[in-house]
């Protein structure tokens, strides 16, 4: 499907929705003081452990605290169940824990949570789903009536980063209610929510609906704020039509992520507000450099420079994306830190990319299996652009998890994926994370892990950057990877709600108020 009649068809269908007679709002809205959200997401879990998509992530922000909370307009870390914190040493963190924080169910908040939840998610055996993310931890002690001893395998100058955003502090004892299943493993995703933020878990059902009410209790001089909003309510709606078709009628009062055209469709509306605005997401191809997936065209550097020239990254970042979006280059975010788009790049070069593959061999083309789970629009106009230099991909399109376990298997000859970084604003949330030798690493380049080694220990912020950077120039050269865009976020809601995007694509509902 071309980018124009992609445009005109989704154009088409909001039309047909502006068109659709109103209803009254169903439990959503000013009146009831209760805000519905919605995403094609079906949650697993109200927490970033044993569910990281990012529907969770936001859950999880409402629902849990961390010990420090992540500014991001300020760009500064703030005290949230810590007070006050120092590095002892490269291998430990000290925190000052807060007084007077309770958890939903009315249990005191102290040391003995922050043990208990530190050291149940660094333990390999529980498989909590973001064990990267921690891998960094070894372990965490009680040193005080109110204090609490970090003790890192490492240095890890992004430590507060992670605890910011990804490292939820449950109750002691939480997981221990977990019932096991058949196969005879703990159902940890299904205990109960259960913890000190602005709102708590009222409803959780099968994960298609999750309820949540303010939490009157909230404790005074949380950066989060008092919630104003009194009920927030998450529905999985799979359908982008029905979507649309609820954020019409009142059934829903805020969606995010539909195409740029429905988007300003939806923005002719009075009663609705639509926003475009930059994330820290990325879209990428990554591919099986080691030739395990049945074909060995991508073993080749030339077929994947000829690829980087054949797909003209500008266009669908501008047509797809939106004015927001920026051609990304390096494997990284540009706001994150360490971050360098001063590597090679390969512009839009449909000539380019046919000499490099005559060069390898390939002039008459090939056949391939490419592999998509998000934004099929961008997968097909990838493929559109594939085709003129003689690259017929087929499509493969399947959910995250599959797609991603086959890339680990290396099964999967090229995949068009995207990465959020959790929102984390430092390059080893994505660089460190994708090419330091772990499951989802493509290339298990020596000279790469070591460089991405150097710079993840390194408390110096120069010898930092020196690190990322040459680790960011080698993927370039060697085309690991090819960045393609950053992503941007569509956002439309009730125009009666008082609601600001960030860049860090992670709604404060908590934050957000009606007018």
């Amino acid at each position: 499907m071309s980018l124009n009649s992609l445009k005109f068809g989704t154009a088409l269908a909001a039309s047909l929705f502006l068109a659709a007679p109103f209803a009254s709002p169903a439990l959503a809205g000013p009146a009831e003081n209760t805000l519905v959200w919605s995403a094609e997401k079906e949650l697993t879990a109200a927490d970033t452990y044993f569910d990281t998509s990012r529907e969770a992530v936001v859950v999880s922000q409402h629902v849990y605290d961390g010990l420090v909370y992540w500014d991001q307009a300020a760009q500064t870390f703030e005290p949230l169940l810590a007070t006050a914190w120092r590095q002892v040493d490269p291998y430990t963190l000290e925190f000052d824990l807060r007084d007077g924080v309770t958890f939903h169910d009315g249990s005191s908040f102290g040391p003995e949570d922050v043990v208990y939840t530190l050291n149940f998610v660094v333990d390999p055996k529980n498989a909590v789903l973001n064990y990267g993310d921690i891998k960094w931890l070894k372990s965490v002690e009680k040193i005080g009536d109110n204090s609490v001893r970090l003790h890192l395998n490492e240095p890890f100058p992004a430590a507060l980063s992670y605890l910011a955003l990804v490292l939820p502090i449950m109750a002691e004892g939480h997981f221990d209610k977990a019932e096991a299943g058949s196969d005879g493993n703990k159902r940890f995703a299904a205990v109960p929510a259960n913890g000190t933020g602005p709102y708590k878990v009222t409803g959780f059902g099968t994960g298609d609906t999750v309820t949540m009410e303010a939490n009157e209790a909230y404790f005074e001089g949380s950066p989060k704020g008092k919630p104003t909003i009194g009920a927030i309510t998450y529905r999985t709606i799979s359908d982008g039509a029905t979507q649309i078709a609820e954020l019409m009628t009142g059934g829903v009062d805020w969606v995010w992520g539909i195409s740029n055209d429905q988007a300003a469709a939806l923005a002719e509306a009075p009663h609705l507000t639509s926003v475009n605005a930059p994330t820290m997401r990325i879209s990428y191809l990554t591919f099986d450099v080691k030739g395990t997936s049945g074909t060995d065209v991508f073993t080749d550097v030339r077929v994947r420079k000829a690829v980087g020239h054949a797909i003209d990254r500008a266009r669908i970042a501008k047509y797809l994306m939106g004015e927001n979006s920026q051609v990304v280059n390096a494997a990284c975010h540009p706001t994150q830190f360490g971050c360098t788009d001063d590597v090679a790049a390969y512009d839009y070069d449909p000539a380019k990319a046919t000499a490099l593959l005559a060069e390898a061999g390939k002039a008459d083309g090939f056949s391939v299996d490419l592999y998509g789970y998000r934004d099929r629009e961008v997968t097909e106009a990838i493929m559109g652009d594939l085709a003129k230099v003689g690259i017929k991909a087929n499509l493969r399109w399947m959910k995250y998890a599959a797609a991603r376990d086959l890339i680990r298997e290396g099964k999967a000859p090229v995949a068009n994926m995207t990465w959020g970084s959790s929102s984390i604003p430092d390059v080893s949330a994505i660089t460190s994370y994708f090419f330091g030798g772990g499951p989802d690493d493509p290339a298990k380049d020596p000279a790469l892990q070591e460089a991405v080694r150097r710079a993840d220990l390194a408390t110096d912020a120069f010898v930092r950057k020196a690190g990322y950077t040459e680790a960011l120039q080698l993927i370039a050269d060697e085309v690991y990877w090819l960045p393609l865009f950053s992503y941007t976020k569509n956002y439309t809601y009730n125009a009666q709600l008082d609601f600001t995007p960030s860049a860090d694509e992670l709604p404060r509902f908590y934050a957000t108020s009606w007018k």
